[in-house]
């Protein structure tokens, strides 16, 4: 380690106990960080200071040149989605992360064009039903049940029925607890374990019958790649398949709904940015509200970041909110504005500037899923009119994502 590199600089003792008095959201507190003290900022929680890390610069060295440095613990969704690649570490996530990465990245991703557009089309005819009726309709309530349709076609092959769209509710149930389940790890499974009793219930299942699928036609999907695996690989038994489905059924609709209605609430706001393109209105809405808004890691070797000390045992905490919300990197940060991803504009030219699904090594495997199927969708449902909502959330919450804190009614115009 450089004898050069100083101690991180660390926010005053008060104003975390300002904070905990408060008890405002952990994103207060990091806001509060990174304004009083920089892009790599330490406060205490505990006896040992944990490091913000919100400089561009700061972010590629953690994420992108030294993942091996800086390693994922135990995940705090755990209890939901066990050892599947979300939580896996280690030699596991990389056999793991390979045999995934085939399936939703370059010729991969042709696969999924069709049942991406029968479930964007499914959603754009319900919609013109309430434009007719003038009916009043939940927007993320929408948003959710289209984006459980794509990923559930995805991995199985088929439609979303509406008996397993009920059972799986139990999973944003969990989602939702996790803020406030105990923190001791039996305590929390036993919390929810009815609704984790249902999910598994739901995972059995759909293994089941991929795995009496012949795999020639519409049940081939991801859940017959990982039942195929397991003659190949041992470690593949049911219980790490389930593992695998609930993780890309968490990280794949929870994410993509969360998103689209953050965009139909910003649309709302700037109704004249309705006319830029799709895959625009979706980054920006990225932007502001990233799929991933706090990524934890834990230093595992002493290392310098910055110019600052990170003795090994550090939990660092890059916050992609934060970067993307500073206004030395975004002008009038606060402002959605989906002409900075119009072609030719300069976002990004920073490395590590703009990573909504994280950056390096272990960024999301569903990126280019997830970028589809938004776009699929907004291509066919901004023609049919302009929301109306009956009222709004008054903000955010913060947990795996962050979600509008209210219901989102509207009428289509």
């Amino acid at each position: 380690m450089s004898t050069q590199a100083q101690p991180v600089p660390e926010l005053a003792a008060d104003v975390v106990e300002q904070w905990r008095a408060g008890e405002a959201q952990l994103v207060d507190l990091l806001a509060r960080a990174r304004r009083r003290v920089g892009g790599v900022a330490a406060f205490r929680l505990g006896p040992t200071p944990t490091v913000l890390v919100t400089d561009p610069a700061a972010v590629q060295h953690v994420l992108g040149r030294h993942p091996d440095r800086y390693v994922k613990r135990s995940h705090r969704a755990r209890m939901l989605v066990g050892d599947g690649v979300l939580s896996a570490t280690g030699d596991a996530w990389k056999r793991q992360r390979r045999l995934l990465q085939a399936q939703f990245t370059g010729p991969g991703m042709r696969r999924y064009e069709q049942r991406i557009a029968a479930a964007a089309r499914r959603t754009a005819e319900r919609w013109e039903g309430y434009r007719r009726s003038g009916e009043t309709f939940d927007v993320a309530e929408e948003m959710r049940g289209f984006a459980l349709d794509t990923v559930w076609r995805a991995l199985t092959g088929r439609p979303l029925d509406d008996r397993t769209d009920g059972e799986l509710r139990a999973v944003e149930r969990v989602v939702a607890a996790m803020p406030t389940l105990p923190t001791d790890a039996a305590d929390a499974r036993d919390a929810v374990a009815a609704d984790l009793a249902r999910i598994d219930a739901v995972a059995q299942a759909a293994i089941e019958a991929a795995r009496s699928a012949d795999g020639s036609g519409e049940a081939d999907g991801v859940l017959r790649t990982l039942v195929g695996a397991a003659a190949r690989h041992p470690e593949y038994t049911d219980r790490l398949i389930r593992d695998e489905l609930v993780t890309l059924l968490v990280a794949g609709h929870e994410t993509t709904a969360t998103t689209l209605t953050w965009l139909f609430l910003l649309l709302d706001d700037s109704p004249a940015a309705r006319g830029a393109d799709p895959q625009a209105l979706v980054s920006e809405t990225l932007r502001l509200y990233p799929s991933a808004w706090l990524l934890p890691r834990h230093a595992v070797e002493d290392d310098v970041i910055g110019g600052h000390r990170i003795a090994a045992g550090t939990d660092v905490l890059v916050c992609p909110y934060l970067t993307h919300r500073d206004p030395e990197l975004w002008p009038d940060p606060e402002r959605f504005d989906p002409t900075r991803f119009a072609p030719g504009a300069e976002h990004g030219r920073r490395l590590g500037a703009y990573l909504p699904f994280g950056l390096g090594a272990r960024a999301c495997l569903g990126a280019q899923f997830a970028l589809r199927e938004t776009t699929a969708l907004l291509e066919l449902l901004l023609p049919l009119g302009r929301l109306e909502f009956r009222s709004r959330p008054t903000g955010a919450a913060y947990s795996i994502t962050v979600r509008p804190d209210g219901p989102t009614p509207a009428v289509l115009r």
